[in-house]
């Protein structure tokens, strides 16, 4: 595991404004916590707000989950996901309306556009693969995985060229041009983020490392190694899709992706057509 010092972390709270965490987030959370937490409590948390409550039925009503029939009421949808789904359902919609268009130097439309595709995205490879990571983890991460983008766009006012730089120019990746031009990158901030609204661990470190290469080697778990593998696969998936090229990571990636996942180079090319299909129509 990486640990985060305590001076770098300082300095995120003095240089960074990041959103905090939601009293509805917290609310829910501490329902959680409880010895017993209650289902209807649950429900009743979540409906006070009706733009979550819209929220939560949009996501389970989509074809991720598979639901057999329409999902119309709160206190089902709680029941059929279950606490800690539900939870971080609601995690992932509360972050998409945290940041304010009007503090930052990107289009934030866009950029939760995109990270909500990888979200689906990883979900539908998780069920192709038969992986053993909560689906909740794969919605999750594939929208807070760089959610440190948005906070440096409203920190810094040229962070849009440097993601073009990154864009246009491939040989490196965003973490190497970030690094050249600011003190620190959107992982470390996007986990600062991530740990601030109480977010599992095990999904704080993989935003913490979804660059590091050698996240494979260091990663004692198979469940946090697939995890990461099923992210990876969708961000290249989505990536190639999009601009016919891999991500500027993959060849970092790949091999160890492959590996755990155990996909052959035509595994590989029948789920990028799913997910074509999936994206494309």
């Amino acid at each position: 595991m990486i640990d985060i010092d305590d001076k770098v972390l300082a300095d995120l709270r003095s240089g960074f404004s990041l959103p905090a965490k939601p009293e509805i987030l917290q609310s829910l959370q501490n329902e959680l916590n409880q010895d017993e937490p209650e289902l209807s409590r649950v429900a009743e948390i979540i409906s006070v707000d009706v733009a979550t409550a819209a929220a939560v039925l949009k996501v389970i009503n989509s074809p991720a989950y598979g639901m057999s029939r329409t999902i119309t009421d709160i206190k089902q949808a709680v029941m059929f996901l279950g606490m800690n789904c539900i939870t971080q359902v609601v995690t992932g919609h509360l972050l998409k309306s945290a940041f304010d268009q009007d503090d930052s130097c990107i289009s934030l439309q866009r950029f939760w556009d995109s990270a909500s595709e990888i979200s689906q995205v990883a979900m539908l490879i998780g069920k192709k693969v038969r992986a053993q990571t909560p689906i909740e983890d794969l919605q999750l991460l594939g929208l807070f995985h760089d959610a440190g983008i948005p906070a440096m766009a409203m920190r810094f006012k040229d962070y849009a060229d440097v993601l073009s730089r990154a864009s246009q120019r491939p040989e490196q990746t965003l973490l190497q041009y970030e690094e050249q031009q600011y003190p620190t990158n959107h992982t470390v901030v996007g986990y600062y983020l991530a740990s601030s609204w109480h977010l599992p661990k095990r999904v704080c470190q993989i935003i913490l490392r979804h660059h590091d290469a050698m996240f494979f080697q260091d990663c004692e778990t198979d469940i946090e190694k697939q995890t990461m593998a099923i992210l990876k696969l969708a961000e290249n998936f989505t990536f190639e899709i999009k601009h016919f090229r891999s991500c500027a990571d993959w060849y970092a990636f790949k091999d160890d992706v492959m590996l755990c996942l155990d996909l052959s180079d035509d595994d590989y090319t029948d789920i990028k057509e799913d997910v074509e299909e999936f994206l494309i129509g």
